[in-house]
């Protein structure tokens, strides 16, 4: 039993890395939509109010933007650290995750959070998400640096939930999209939460039963 573990425990690690590639190059082809700066531009499209009331929204827009995709890729670098057997990788890569999160893409994603799609519901939704990400990072850190190793892990595990978010929110929109067909502003309000409530639970599963 404990050997049939063993042996799917790198399939099940491959997979997920290999998921993650995919997912992390969608997520790059949608960065690089922003490149180079235009304010009429995919999902820039529908907040032209924004663009063009509020000078700052696309500064913010494009920090979030740009950050988040180094912000993703340090997070997985930095939990593959066994695995790429690079000596103070994850020391070095963590800090670029920390100081990513808790300077650029956590508050320009809050200020984002504010004028969200799809009413206040959503806007709720991820102004909360910003907050926890920016708290939980911020958490983290000051575990790193009280040399609370397994506490810190916890809370790094919980930031890159709340990263992920990123992601998740939208592979559930194709889902619900395909399946139920709803107004576009109804899908908002729904991504607002799916994108990232189940994966704190899953993190939080993960933590109580020590998996991670």
């Amino acid at each position: 039993m404990l050997s049939a573990k063993r042996n799917s425990s790198p399939f099940f690690k491959t997979l997920l890395i290999i998921g993650f590639i995919y997912f992390f190059w969608l997520m790059l082809k949608i960065t690089l939509e922003y490149i180079p700066f235009s304010p009429e531009v995919s999902f820039l499209m529908i907040k032209q109010t924004e663009v063009v009331e509020r000078p700052e929204y696309l500064m913010f827009f494009y920090t979030h933007v740009y950050t988040s995709i180094f912000v993703l890729l340090s997070g997985f670098l930095a939990i593959l650290r066994k695995d790429l057997g690079v000596k103070n990788l994850h020391r070095n890569i963590g800090k670029v995750y920390i100081f990513l999160v808790l300077v650029f893409a956590a508050p320009s994603g809050i200020y984002m959070g504010i004028f969200a799609n799809g009413g206040l519901f959503s806007k709720i939704s991820f102004v909360i998400l910003g907050l926890l990400w920016w708290f939980s990072t911020f958490k983290a850190y000051r575990l790193a640096r009280q040399k609370k190793f397994i506490e810190h892990k916890q809370w790094m595990w919980r930031s890159f939930a709340f990263t992920l978010s990123a992601i998740t929110l939208r592979m559930w929109k194709v889902i619900i999209v395909y399946l139920f067909h709803p107004n576009p502003m109804d899908v908002y309000q729904i991504i607002a939460w799916l994108g990232w409530i189940p994966n704190i639970l899953i993190i939080e599963y993960l933590i109580t039963k020590k998996h991670i």
